[in-house]
C-alpha cells in the first residue's frame, strides 16, 4: 500500500504500520456507538456506521491512517432503551486515554478524534485539553453547508439528518415504515421528523462534513496533501 494514500490501520501489517507511524502519519480515531438507540427505524449501530463512513471518505482524500472505530462511550440518555451500551464518563475517558497512549507509545505524534456523539463531547474535550498532538473533530459542528437541504433541521437524534446519512450509507438498514410510531423521545429514542430523509441529502451531508474535516486537518497540519484523483 502506497504511503501517500489513506488506509485503515486494521488492514496493515505491523511493519507497515510501524513505517507509517515513523513517517509521521496522522491517525484519525473514529468514535461512534456500535449499540445505541436511534428510534424504531434506524439500527443500533447508526453512529458506528456513520463514523466508519466518514473515516473512509476521509482516507480517500488524505493520506491518513484510520484507527478502528471506538464503539463504546458515554451515552446516559439512552440507558432505558434495550440494547444501548453505555460507559460512565470516567470509564470512557480511561478507555480512550489508553488507546491514545498506545498510539503514542508506537510513535504517533498527530492524532485526530472524530466524534459522532453529543454526550461524548465533554469527556473528549477534557481528555484532549492541553494535548498539543490532538485535534478534536465533533460531528455536530461539521457540514453546515448541507443544512439548507433539510426540510426539518430542528431534530437532533434519528432525525432527517441522521436518517438521510443512513439511507446513503446502508439503505437496507433503514425501516422507513416505522416512522409513524414516533411520539416522544422517551417512547421512541428519536427526535425530529425523519419522513423527508433521502439518500441524496445524506450523500451531500457526508460530503460537506468531510470537506470541513479536510479543511480543519489542513489548518492544523498544513503538510497534509490531498490525494490525487485516479
Amino acid at each position: 500500500m502506497a504511503a501517500d494514500t489513506g488506509v485503515w490501520l486494521e488492514d496493515l501489517t505491523w511493519p507497515e504500520a510501524e513505517a507509517r507511524f515513523a513517517a509521521d502519519a496522522v491517525v484519525v480515531v473514529p468514535i461512534g456507538a456500535v449499540a445505541k438507540a436511534h428510534g424504531p427505524h434506524l439500527p443500533l449501530r447508526t453512529d458506528a456506521t456513520t463514523a466508519r463512513a466518514l473515516a473512509q471518505r476521509l482516507i480517500e482524500r488524505l493520506p491518513l491512517i484510520a484507527a478502528p472505530v471506538v464503539g463504546f462511550g458515554f451515552y446516559p440518555a439512552f440507558t432505558s432503551f434495550a440494547g444501548s451500551q453505555h460507559l460512565s464518563a470516567a470509564t470512557f475517558k480511561a478507555l480512550l486515554g489508553e488507546l491514545l497512549a498506545n498510539l503514542r507509545r508506537d510513535g504517533v505524534r498527530r492524532i485526530a478524534l472524530l466524534n459522532t456523539g453529543v454526550s461524548t463531547e465533554k469527556p473528549i474535550d477534557e481528555l484532549a485539553d492541553g494535548a498539543d498532538d490532538v485535534l478534536v473533530l465533533h460531528m455536530r459542528g461539521l457540514g453546515a453547508a448541507a443544512e439548507r437541504l433539510l426540510d426539518a433541521p430542528d431534530g437532533g437524534h434519528a432525525d432527517e439528518r441522521e436518517t438521510s446519512v443512513m439511507l446513503a450509507v446502508d439503505p437496507r438498514s433503514v425501516r422507513m415504515d416505522k416512522l409513524a410510531a414516533f411520539v416522544t423521545f422517551e417512547q421512541t429514542g428519536a427526535t425530529g421528523d425523519a419522513s423527508r430523509a433521502t439518500a441524496f441529502k445524506g450523500e451531500r451531508i457526508l460530503a460537506a462534513r468531510v470537506d470541513d474535516m479536510v479543511a480543519a486537518l489542513g489548518r492544523r497540519w498544513p503538510d497534509l496533501q490531498q490525494a490525487t484523483p485516479a
